[in-house]
Formats: C-alpha cells, structure tokens, sequence
C-alpha cells in the first residue's frame, strides 16, 4: 500500500467539503492550489475564493498561480512531492501539470459522465428535467471532463429541489466518492473505465444571460424547471413591464398551476398575497423573487408594499 501525498486543485465552496473530508480522513494533504485573488464588490476590495479561506485556516501550504505553465509554479509545485493530484471544480489543466504525480491526476465531476460534461453540470441537470444525477472521480486528459471513469455515485434529483439544495447534496456524495476513490487507488485496486462516445451525450454549457432568461412561450414545466436550476444562483430573470416602466426581475422560486385561462402569455394576475403569470399550459405562481435594487423577498412582501396594473406582463 502506497502512502498518499495530495495536492488539491479547488476553488469554490464544492470543493471545500471535499478538502475537508480528505483531511478530516487522515490523507496527508502537501498543497492545495486555487485561484489568485479577485478583486469584489463596490469597494473593488480583493476577495479570497472559498477554498483559500480552508487552506489559510488549516495552515496548508498554498499556491495561487495566474499561469498553470509557468516555470516557477512548476517548480513549486514539482518540490511539493507529491504522488497524486485531486481536482473539484477547479480549470483546465495543461499536461504539464496533470501528468506530473506518479499516481496522476484524477477529478470529481458533479455528474454521471459521460453526460454534462461542461461547467454547470449540477444545474443543467435540474433544467433539462433530470430525475436522478450523480457525481464521478475519473483521470484527467487533454480533453474537458472526458478521462477514463474511477467511480461514479448515483443520487435522485428531488422534485421540488433547486439547484442550491442539491449542490449541498452532491458536495456529501461527492466527498464519499472521493474517499472511496482515495482508498482504491491506496490499494492499487483502480479499474478506470473509458467513456463511451454518442450523439446523445448532454452537455453542461457555461451559464450566461442568455440561457438564464425565462421564455415564457415555453410549457410550465419546463420554466419552472430552469427557476429550480438557476436558484439561488445565477437566478432565472425576465423583462417585467408596468406603468410604462420596465425591469429586469429575478425569480428564485415558483411553482406550476396547471389549469386552461384565456390569459394572455406572460400576464400577470394579481391578489394582495398572490402573483400568477400565464403560460400556454396554466400558470407559473411566483413565491420568491428580486426587483433591482431591491432585496430578495416573497411575493407577500413585495405586494405589501406595491401594486400592479392589469396590463403587467412579463416577457
């Protein structure tokens, strides 16, 4: 059996509960490298990535690289000495790097690969429908999120569930994968399985404003499931148009009324307490949601405090 020393590739809070596992199971952890410090906010000030907030305050030795081949990162990284390497949520690696361990360089990926292979597996998966999804540990190529497979974990993606809940979710998965993952490969006993090729092979696009906007055309399932997927973050949003003024609303939670209205597509149907917009197939009842420059609230909120015309739409 072969004693591990880790370097850990991660940046974002996912990745902090699969750090803490490794550590918390005794692994000798010998690096973690994450993203350089970005400045954030209205006071530009720099901000931190989740993952060094863990290495600082668990005294782990700490690499923050702007370029991933550059000769004194290399260096550095090549003195650490270590015989594995584990990436979560992290970037594209250059051979250079993920070669470099005798034991190489394996990802945990918050899908069942083959499918969503791409940056936003987990809310993909909530919007395109999905009833179960998963995560997978597999060795890094010089292709994205394609290496030969490790292990995969399968979980069912609950109904109701947004894309916040189930990260939480994916991240215990996730950190059990690895540990199983770590114990395998610990042993010598790793089977790693190729990934099969098809045309049927979803993909996790990167999120943007565009694939995040609400068509309300679309049926009611399917915009409340793109509601679920982008909540609580990037957030699905609209055009909400009232009293000659126009606003970019964000909607964090909502659910389908199906029932047949004569009702305009994307009119809003008010009572002090409610907000209904109309779809081809019923109804999307709004529960939680943002105007600019305002806090984040239930519809009850909002509607204590403003009205809308009979002529609000959203679009």
């Amino acid at each position: 059996m072969e004693k591990l020393r880790i370097v850990f590739m991660g940046t974002p809070e996912f990745a902090v509960g699969i750090l803490d596992t490794i550590i918390k199971n005794n692994y000798e952890v010998v690096g973690v490298i994450t993203a350089a410090d970005k400045p954030a906010g209205r006071g530009q000030k720099l901000k931190y990535s989740a993952v060094k907030e863990f290495a600082l305050a668990n005294n782990l030795t700490l690499l923050q690289p702007t370029n991933l081949k550059d000769e004194t990162f290399l260096s550095k990284l090549k003195s650490l000495d270590a015989n594995l390497q584990i990436v979560v949520a992290f970037r594209m690696l250059p051979k250079v790097v993920w070669e470099m361990p005798s034991l190489g360089t394996f990802n945990l990926h918050a899908s069942l690969l083959p499918n969503y292979r791409g940056a936003a597996p987990i809310n993909w998966a909530i919007i395109n429908g999905e009833t179960k999804t998963g995560v997978t540990t597999f060795f890094i190529d010089d292709k994205i999120d394609t290496g030969a497979m490790i292990l995969s974990s399968e979980i069912e993606i609950r109904e109701t569930e947004n894309a916040g809940q189930l990260h939480d979710r994916l991240m215990d998965l996730g950190s059990k994968t690895v540990n199983d993952t770590l114990k395998l490969i610990e042993e010598g006993n790793v089977c790693a399985v190729i990934q099969a090729e098809n045309a049927d092979i979803k993909t996790a696009y990167k999120l943007n404003k565009e694939n995040c906007k609400i068509d309300w055309t679309k049926p009611a399932a399917e915009i409340n499931n793109l509601i679920r997927g982008l909540s609580p973050y990037p957030a699905a949003w609209c055009f909400f148009g009232d009293k000659n003024e126009e606003w970019n609303l964000k909607i964090y939670d909502a659910k389908v009324i199906s029932e047949g209205h004569s009702y305009a597509i994307g009119q809003l149907i008010c009572t002090k307490k409610e907000m209904k917009i109309a779809v081809a197939n019923g109804f999307i009842q709004v529960l939680n949601l943002q105007f600019p420059g305002k806090k984040r609230m239930t519809t009850a909120e909002l509607l204590n405090g403003i009205s809308f015309t009979e002529n609000a739409k959203a679009y």
